[in-house]
C-alpha cells in the first residue's frame, strides 16, 4: 500500500510548490531595421522598419507603426552617390519600398549603404560577386505522389575563395514575384570544388490561406508548372546572415529551444543588405 501511495504525494507536493513568476522586461532598443538589397543590373531596393519588443502585437496596424518612412538613405560604390526615394511595389511582402535611381549593381563592386533616420544611423557594405552557372536543373516527382515534386539543381562549386548561394524562385502565372523557401542560402565550405545536386520545396508567401499553402500541395510544385529559378552568388557575412535568421523563425515559440543570435551585416542596426549576382534558369515540370 505505500508503494502506491508514494507516486500520488509526490505529484501534490510538485504542484502544491508551484508559484506564479512575474518578469519586468525593460523596453527594447528601437534600431532601423533594413531588409534588402542591390541585384546585378537593378537599382537597390530596401525595406526599412522600426525593430519591436518580443511580445508586440504583429499585425497590419503594428506593421504600418513600424514602417520607416520619413529617412535619408543612401547608396555609394565609391565614385557615385544613390538617394533612395519611397516607391510602391504590390510584389513585395512590405509594398512600401525605398528604391535607387542612379546606382546599377556591377559584378565586383562594393556597395555602402547608410540610413539615418530619428537620429539613428545604420549602415552596412556588401559585394556583388561573380555569378556560378547551375549546370542543369529539373523537376522531379516524389513518391507516392504521381504528380507533385521538388526542383532540382546540379551545381559544380568553382575552386577558389569561398562562395556563397542562395536560391530564389517563382512560377510562371502563378507567383507575383522572385521567393526563396527555408535553407534557401549556403556556402561552399563542405562542398568545394565538387559537383553535387540539391532539391528545394515550392516556397510561399507567409503566412498564406491559399489551399496549395495550406493543403496536400504546400511545398510541392506540381506537373504543369513552369519555375524560372534565379540563382545567386553572395558573400559569406550574408550567409550568416539568412542561416542564423531562419534558425530563429524555426525555433520561435519553442521553450526548448537553443538561444540563437541573427548575425546582422548592418551596423548600428539590424537586419540584411545583400549584393546578388544572379544566374537564371527555367524548369517545366513534366
Amino acid at each position: 500500500m505505500r508503494k502506491y501511495l508514494i507516486f500520488p504525494l509526490t505529484m501534490l507536493l510538485f504542484f502544491s510548490c508551484s508559484k506564479t513568476i512575474t518578469i519586468d522586461l525593460p523596453a527594447p532598443e528601437k534600431k532601423i531595421v533594413v531588409d534588402g538589397g542591390i541585384f546585378t543590373g537593378k537599382y537597390a531596393e530596401i525595406n526599412l522598419t522600426w525593430s519591436t519588443g518580443y511580445f508586440d502585437p504583429v499585425d497590419s496596424a503594428a506593421l504600418a507603426s513600424v514602417l520607416i518612412t520619413n529617412a535619408t538613405a543612401i547608396i555609394t560604390d565609391g565614385t557615385l552617390i544613390d538617394t533612395l526615394h519611397l516607391a510602391y511595389d504590390a510584389n513585395r511582402p512590405i509594398p512600401i519600398v525605398w528604391m535607387g535611381s542612379v546606382i546599377l549593381g556591377q559584378v565586383g563592386h562594393t556597395y555602402n549603404l547608410s540610413v539615418v533616420a530619428n537620429g539613428k544611423t545604420a549602415t552596412a557594405t556588401s559585394t556583388i560577386r561573380n555569378p556560378v552557372q547551375l549546370d542543369s536543373t529539373w523537376f522531379k516527382v516524389e513518391p507516392p505522389s504521381d504528380s507533385l515534386g521538388f526542383a532540382w539543381a546540379r551545381l559544380s562549386d568553382p575552386v577558389g575563395p569561398e562562395n556563397g548561394y542562395r536560391w530564389f524562385s517563382k512560377r510562371i502565372t502563378k507567383d507575383a514575384a522572385f521567393m526563396a523557401p527555408f535553407g534557401s542560402a549556403f556556402d561552399d565550405k563542405f562542398i568545394e570544388g565538387t559537383t553535387f545536386d540539391f532539391g528545394y520545396t515550392r516556397p510561399s508567401i507567409p503566412g498564406s490561406t491559399a489551399p496549395e499553402d495550406t493543403g496536400p500541395q504546400a511545398g510541392y510544385y506540381i506537373r504543369g508548372d513552369t519555375i524560372i529559378v534565379q540563382f545567386c552568388s553572395i558573400g559569406q557575412a550574408e550567409v550568416n546572415f539568412f542561416r542564423t535568421f531562419e534558425n530563429a523563425v524555426m525555433s520561435n515559440g519553442n521553450p526548448f529551444a537553443a538561444p540563437s543570435v541573427i548575425k546582422t551585416n548592418v551596423t548600428g542596426g539590424l537586419g540584411i543588405f545583400c549584393g546578388y549576382s544572379p544566374v537564371y534558369d527555367t524548369i517545366i515540370c513534366h
